[in-house]
């Protein structure tokens, strides 16, 4: 990508892949609003021609009488996703960049939108999140570097209470295992954890020919929204262990994989129920494992 005659070049190192289209990255920026619905076309990709008659300045979501949506993007690039943001007036839009050449060239671009704060040089996975947005809560977006996008996943998880929706692209696989229904092959640990908390969906897919390098892997977007939970109706630590417990072993059943999860969390595993004992780990839906992790009582000291 190029502007005014500059270039960012793409950087293994950080999972660089530089999205090319405007129209998707449009759609990635309505799509911090909950209640958006992207136009799809039947193979599941985003439908162009919806795409390309989006208004510029996102009227139809207008921010009367109601204060800016705190939005933080991940790793902003040469700012083609930034650009889109910036144009809805009902945004107030920070960015992360690691990447110190990314952080000058957009700095030389756009210095309206860069100075006060608005771009940060730093390491997402190392920022204190509660100094963003002066410890208001903030939805996060970007075309996330697919080298630490599970990481920065968990970093969701983590500050659940401060982040209400997280959207963004992801490597495909990775979208379908956070998206996963118990049953499927895709269902794992990181579908149990987030969907705990998380009501997730599918957005679209998105091919590589639309990056700069293309990767090697197909994309998707997906949108994480918090749901009502606020604490599980069980020990969250025995509850994390006990899953990623039965899914590193996933074609045993339960009652197998479990053997030794008392003595490694010294606990005991009170009356578990037995229809739950004989299935295999992606058969047991959330509930399921939060009712699982209720029948584990750690032993007192």
């Amino acid at each position: 990508m190029k502007r005014y005659g500059h270039t960012v070049k793409a950087k293994k190192s950080f999972g660089q892949h530089f999205l090319k289209s405007e129209e998707i990255a449009r759609v990635i920026a309505r799509c911090v609003h909950a209640a958006y619905v992207p136009a799809l076309m039947p193979d599941g990709t985003l439908d162009r021609l919806a795409a390309c008659s989006l208004r510029r300045d996102a009227s139809d979501f207008p921010a009367e009488n109601a204060a800016p949506t705190n939005v933080l993007e991940i790793g902003p690039g040469m700012g083609v996703l930034s650009r889109c943001l910036w144009e809805d007036p009902s945004l107030n839009v920070k960015m992360v960049e690691v990447d110190a050449e990314s952080v000058i060239y957009l700095t030389r671009e756009y210095p309206d939108h860069t100075r006060n704060g608005q771009l940060l040089p730093a390491d997402f996975l190392k920022m204190d999140l509660k100094e963003l947005f002066d410890g208001q809560n903030f939805v996060l977006t970007g075309n996330f570097p697919y080298n630490i996008s599970t990481q920065i996943l968990f970093r969701v998880l983590e500050n659940r209470d401060r982040i209400p929706l997280a959207e963004g692209m992801f490597q495909k696989e990775v979208g379908e295992r956070v998206c996963a229904a118990p049953g499927s092959k895709a269902y794992g640990i990181l579908s149990v954890l987030l969907q705990a908390f998380y009501d997730t969906e599918y957005l679209f897919t998105v091919e590589a020919c639309e990056f700069n390098p293309p990767p090697q892997v197909r994309s998707c977007v997906i949108r994480l929204t918090r749901n009502k939970t606020k604490q599980l109706e069980c020990n969250e630590r025995l509850f994390t262990a006990l899953v990623k417990k039965a899914f590193n072993q996933r074609r045993k059943t339960l009652r197998n994989a479990l053997k030794n999860i008392e003595q490694e969390q010294n606990c005991t595993l009170v009356d578990p129920p037995a229809e739950y004992m004989d299935k295999r780990a992606e058969q047991l839906s959330v509930s399921d494992y939060i009712r699982l992790t209720a029948c584990l009582q750690p032993l007192s000291k």
